[in-house]
């Protein structure tokens, strides 16, 4: 019998999407720039008109970015589902979840919506590769593994 994934997917999509705001706000802070105008950059992704709606675009943002997280938390889960032998190592697992991630967001997502080049230059490669893989990717594999691994207590 299948472990139910909604609560891994909940749990990933909590810790993970925490970690990465957190970051992002950091980083946000020390360039000098303000968190509020960040998390509206964030929301007019799918929504162009956000970028404009003050606390109400912030907080939907945010609401973004925990989506996102959400359907990253539910690919992973649904992978390992199919392929439960890639629980028994979760670090390697995360490294390449993280770095199929920051593809996915980075090469293709963010360009797509917002014409930037590839990849886009708002941040580091390296700060990037650093929060899909430690902040998003091992996380949500050691998740998965605590939650779904076929001989979890």
């Amino acid at each position: 019998m299948q472990r139910p994934i909604w609560k891994p997917i909940l749990v990933a999509t909590l810790v993970s999407g925490t970690l990465d705001i957190l970051l992002a706000m950091i980083l946000t802070v020390a360039l000098g720039r303000e968190i509020p105008n960040m998390l509206r950059t964030v929301a007019s992704g799918p929504f162009p008109a956000a970028a404009q709606w003050g606390a109400a675009g912030a907080l939907l943002g945010f609401l973004v970015h925990f989506a996102l997280m959400a359907i990253m938390a539910t690919a992973l889960m649904l992978i390992v589902r199919r392929r439960p032998q890639l629980l028994d190592k979760p670090i390697l697992a995360g490294i390449a979840y993280g770095l199929v991630t920051y593809f996915a967001m980075n090469w293709l997502v963010v360009p797509l919506r917002f014409g930037t080049p590839l990849p886009p230059k708002t941040l580091s490669i390296a700060t990037q590769l650093f929060a899909h893989i430690v902040l998003v990717g091992i996380p949500m594999a050691l998740i998965a593994r605590r939650y779904l691994r076929r001989n979890a207590a």
